[in-house]
């Protein structure tokens, strides 16, 4: 990840219909969403969805894959992890107890499921 790639990715979600996507594809991962669903949600019409999501794919924060006659949009999470690392790199001087709040409010976004 370099200055530019993140400065794109942040771009793209300084928008709000496209952060709203965003997070409607991160709700929905692993499973994506299609592109009339994702008009639908968001409430725009699909052809302004559309340049939306071009847009968020440029930039590298969305992936698309042709299933049937449906585009299904999801999260590209590696692309994603590796901006907010980018961000973080030098957090707090190097300082990890200054940094602990921050990991403690991400860590429970996302806890382990537990086996079935």
């Amino acid at each position: 990840m370099d200055e530019k790639q993140t400065i794109a990715a942040l771009a793209a979600l300084a928008q709000p219909t496209r952060l709203q996507t965003f997070r409607i594809l991160a709700a929905h991962e692993p499973e994506g969403v299609a592109a009339g669903e994702l008009a639908r949600l968001v409430g725009v019409p699909q052809n302004t969805m559309s340049a939306h999501l071009s847009t968020l794919a440029q930039a590298g924060l969305v992936t698309a894959e042709r299933q049937s006659r449906s585009i299904l949009y999801r999260v590209d999470l590696e692309h994603f992890r590796a901006t907010m690392l980018y961000l973080l790199q030098d957090c707090c001087g190097g300082n990890p107890a200054l940094c602990a709040p921050l990991m403690a409010a991400i860590t429970p976004c996302c806890p382990a499921k537990e086996p079935a």
